[in-house]
């Protein structure tokens, strides 16, 4: 009888095999609930800094021989974008979007992928150079991946950058649910300047009914949720450095819009783009950066300025909750008259849009909903929400990078203050 390590070396390809992913019997290969053995990103250079994915996790991998090898589960999977609202959503291994690929230039890997969706699928890697067999175009390169199907792909990696995978079979639907995640390639050779914190962040917008809970794919331009890493503000977690360290941030979209990206506190370098690295000579002073579809961007800096720094899409929309699109605009509209007699019959009914859309924070909603703005900071309510989160610089960070270190405490006269 095969072990589960008899498949991981024969059923997958060997060198001078066939150039199409090779399909394994799904009942002998590792648990698909339990992730495979190992660390998320062992044996990494000492030059190469770990990302970080905020609200996210990275793939475990087993060495076979020289092979690395990775194993993705394709599920529905239950996805909390910020307290109060979890979402139906598909990704991989239980998680939304899909745990990071971490690793090394040179590195031949395997990737075994177990389809428990209910319907076929694939999986490209985007941006990726490799054998036209293992692109994961279903019907095109290779057939698709039946339902209880595992497929494995092997290959080698020939360059280094911020990369992607999603399915390319129903990928409307697919992607819509939340079907991606990244492809992260270190050099083999260090770059400088080396960087201290290193972290990714995928961009992504749903349409979700108020009220409900499951991503609406037919909806092709009329989002109403935005999020960072599948989490909405206040959902998403901080970004933590120390004053003086080199950040990177990498940024992929594989939504339906651009996201201009806007970091609060400092200018930074646009460094790398989907296809590489960009040389040093090359790289733009920007205080925002545009996130075209279908690709990403890497931008880096040096804060030297401690505080609680906003980094968000600077899309206006985009940085809000669900609301309904239908409203009248009331704006400037003295409404009290109505109201009161709405009051009569509605108790607590408070009209909308009159003076603006501030102090909204606890109107009554929907369950499974997020207010439009919401969440706390340590000066009262921060009307926000989306694609919204902090950079926490520190002079001095005594837990590590690994907790949240609070809200800043402002040196004395550093405020600003009402004089009038």
């Amino acid at each position: 009888m095969k072990t589960r390590r008899d498949v991981l070396r024969t059923g997958a390809i060997a060198l001078g095999g066939s150039l199409l992913p090779q399909r394994v019997h799904a009942s002998t290969t590792p648990s698909l609930r339990t992730p495979l053995p190992g660390h998320a990103t062992p044996g990494l250079p000492d030059h190469v800094t770990p990302v970080v994915l905020p609200n996210g996790t990275k793939l475990p991998y087993v060495m076979d021989g020289g092979v690395k090898v990775f194993h993705l589960v394709a599920q529905t999977v239950k996805r909390e974008f910020a307290p109060g609202m979890v979402v139906d959503a598909w990704g991989y291994n239980g998680e939304c979007h899909g745990p990071a690929i971490e690793v090394v230039e040179g590195d031949r890997i395997r990737v075994l992928v177990t389809n428990e969706l209910p319907e076929r699928t694939s999986v490209h890697w985007h941006g990726v150079r490799l054998p036209n067999g293992m692109d994961g175009v279903a019907g095109l390169t290779q057939p698709h991946i039946e339902p209880g199907d595992t497929w494995a792909y092997e290959f080698t990696l020939r360059q280094q950058g911020t990369l992607m995978y999603h399915p390319h079979s129903d990928e409307m639907l697919q992607m819509a649910m939340g079907m991606m995640g990244f492809f992260i390639i270190h050099p083999q050779q260090p770059r400088r300047p080396r960087v201290d914190r290193d972290f990714a962040i995928f961009l992504q917008e749903w349409f979700v009914e108020p009220g409900t809970s499951t991503p609406d794919p037919m909806v092709m331009l009329d989002f109403n949720l935005f999020t960072f890493n599948a989490r909405a503000w206040p959902g998403t977690a901080p970004l933590v450095v120390r004053t003086g360290d080199r950040m990177r941030v990498r940024l992929a979209n594989l939504s339906m819009d651009s996201h201009p990206i806007h970091l609060h506190g400092v200018s930074f370098n646009v460094t790398g783009t989907d296809g590489g690295p960009i040389p040093s000579t090359a790289w733009w002073p920007e205080n925002t950066v545009s996130v075209p579809v279908g690709t990403t961007r890497d931008f880096e800096c040096v804060f030297d300025e401690p505080g609680d720094w906003a980094l968000h899409c600077h899309k206006s929309h985009h940085t809000m909750n669900p609301m309904g699109h239908q409203l009248p605009n009331m704006l400037g509209v003295d409404q009290s008259a109505v109201a009161e007699r709405i009051r009569k019959h509605l108790p607590g009914y408070m009209p909308m849009m009159e003076t603006g859309m501030g102090n909204m924070h606890e109107m009554g909603r929907p369950k499974n909903t997020l207010p439009m703005m919401t969440g706390d900071g340590p000066f009262g309510p921060i009307e926000m929400g989306g694609m919204f989160t902090i950079v926490k610089v520190r002079n001095e960070l005594p837990r590590g990078y690994d907790e949240d270190p609070g809200w800043y405490a402002h040196p004395p006269g550093t405020v600003a203050t009402k004089i009038g």
